[in-house]
């Protein structure tokens, strides 16, 4: 779906919706566009489904706070002197309530959830398009589509603030929304991830980037597992066929070899199209904005922000390849052929992972690298804790087993306890998933948070969730000082 995103700038602009009390809908020329003349055709359909996706690829996520947010926290990362502010803020959980790129991240959610419910709730106006237009089964796959989103955009919100306002429907009024409890948000979500697989396609009969079936089960898989019902976590997981491991680790972290066979969703980049958008894209998904810092944020010969932090770098086993596959040390050779004497502040490694350095002798503010958010490394290892949580230490092993297979590792023995199981899915997870945004959410759901991080600042009882935004509560009615996050 590298094109997809030249139909997210003509439609982005349209969706310029603010925090969740805010008009759900602001059209920029509604003469042109309006929910009772614009659902008429495939197109259009499409264009909708498409500027729920734009989202993704805001300042506000993955083009820029997502992945500090995430890295930092967990402290796979550690900070150079450059680092901002508010970055390092991440690192020693000092934000406050007032913080711009966690506000970026609420309000980038929001607007992508409201532009699923303009869909949704225009869902009679979809599917009275003819059928000569448009079929019934593209209508329900684009209505799985927004879906799936929701339900995406709603799981980074409620993991990351707890209790969020659920908003299904487009209000007329504008009015603010209250906070409401996360086992009601979690059950919207399992809702809206239970229907889109029944419409969504599967990956080889679905335009590359789009949500398919088999991401619609991971993500439901993976909330199941969040709520600790294993049972229902394995069911969905089962479901997620029809992928296989990357023979090579590192092919899942390039441009050329994006959509393999291990990837079950990603949020797209591609420097070839427009990024005349990318510092003003903040929360809208709005302009061109089709590229991430993240190759310039982390790379050593470039800004090198940040690098890989020593407890990362002291996981790996011996021999286990993803080590060099992740990171750069002193004697590699990037792809581009330089060689590596030193790296900048004398530090142990640089990050590999997800750089253009195998291609690009330097790193610039447009990388075109997709982002991960789900892949089949992720679906076994959530397999394995869910089998090792209902008893089945051996199947557990199993699954444990073909992740550390593909790095050159040896097998674990199907003897393991259960605790012992667990502590290698702690492992490998860790290792594995490096720099991929979700060490610091494993490490709350599993309690240990405190014990890991807490020399770093990590509170209990307030760093596991974020402050709800100031912006939100001094606009919202329907939200006051009170409702906000213990400790903040």
């Amino acid at each position: 779906m590298k094109k997809i995103k030249i139909i997210m700038v003509f439609l982005g602009g349209i969706f310029l919706i603010n925090s969740c009390n805010e008009s759900d809908l602001e059209l920029t020329n509604p003469n042109q566009l309006s929910p009772e003349t614009f659902f008429k055709n495939e197109s259009q359909v499409q264009a909708s489904v498409n500027a729920i996706y734009a989202n993704l690829q805001t300042i506000g996520m993955y083009t820029r706070h997502m992945y500090f947010m995430m890295d930092n926290m967990a402290h796979e990362n550690a900070g150079n002197s450059q680092l901002e502010a508010d970055k390092v803020e991440y690192l020693n959980f000092s934000f406050d309530s007032s913080h711009g790129g966690i506000t970026e991240y609420w309000d980038s959610c929001f607007r992508g959830i409201n532009k699923a419910n303009f869909v949704l709730n225009n869902e009679e106006a979809i599917n009275a398009i003819p059928e000569s237009f448009l079929t019934q089964s593209r209508k329900d796959k684009f209505l799985g589509e927004a879906k799936f989103l929701r339900g995406l955009y709603y799981f980074y919100l409620v993991t990351r603030f707890g209790d969020v306002p659920l908003i299904t429907t487009i209000s007329e009024a504008g009015e603010g929304v209250p906070r409401s409890p996360k086992e009601q948000v979690y059950d919207q979500i399992i809702k809206d991830l239970q229907e889109a697989s029944t419409t969504l396609l599967d990956k080889g009969a679905e335009e590359q980037g789009r949500a398919t079936k088999g991401a619609a089960y991971a993500l439901l898989g993976k909330v199941y597992l969040y709520r600790e019902n294993y049972e229902s976590a394995l069911q969905a997981l089962n479901q997620v066929t029809g992928y296989s491991l990357e023979t090579d680790y590192e092919d899942n972290f390039q441009e050329e070899t994006e959509h393999g066979p291990e990837s079950i969703f990603e949020v797209e980049y591609n420097d070839d199209l427009g990024d005349g958008a990318k510092w003003n894209s903040n929360v809208s998904g709005a302009g061109p904005n089709e590229v991430t810092f993240r190759g310039q944020e982390y790379g050593m010969f470039d800004w090198f922000n940040v690098y890989p932090a020593d407890n990362l770098i002291d996981e790996y086993e011996d021999d286990d390849i993803r080590f060099d596959e992740t990171f750069y040390v002193v004697g590699d050779t990037t792809g581009a052929g330089v060689a590596i004497n030193s790296i900048p502040n004398n530090r142990r490694a640089a990050w590999r992972k997800y750089q253009n350095y195998y291609k690009d002798t330097n790193e610039d503010q447009a990388s075109g690298i997709n982002m991960k958010v789900i892949r089949y490394a992720d679906v076994l290892l959530m397999m394995a804790e869910s089998a090792n949580e209902l008893g089945d230490q051996v199947t557990a092993t199993g699954y444990i087993n073909q992740v550390r297979e593909r790095a050159g590792l040896s097998d674990l023995e199907d003897t393991l306890s259960k605790q012992q199981v667990f502590d290698a899915i702690v492992h490998e997870r860790k290792v594995e998933l490096a720099g991929e945004q979700v060490r610091f959410a494993d490490l709350v759901r599993w309690g240990m948070a405190a014990e890991v991080l807490g020399q770093f600042g990590f509170q209990t009882g307030k760093s596991e969730l974020l402050p709800i935004p100031n912006a939100e509560i001094s606009s919202n009615e329907n939200m006051t000082s009170a409702d906000q996050n213990p400790g903040y």
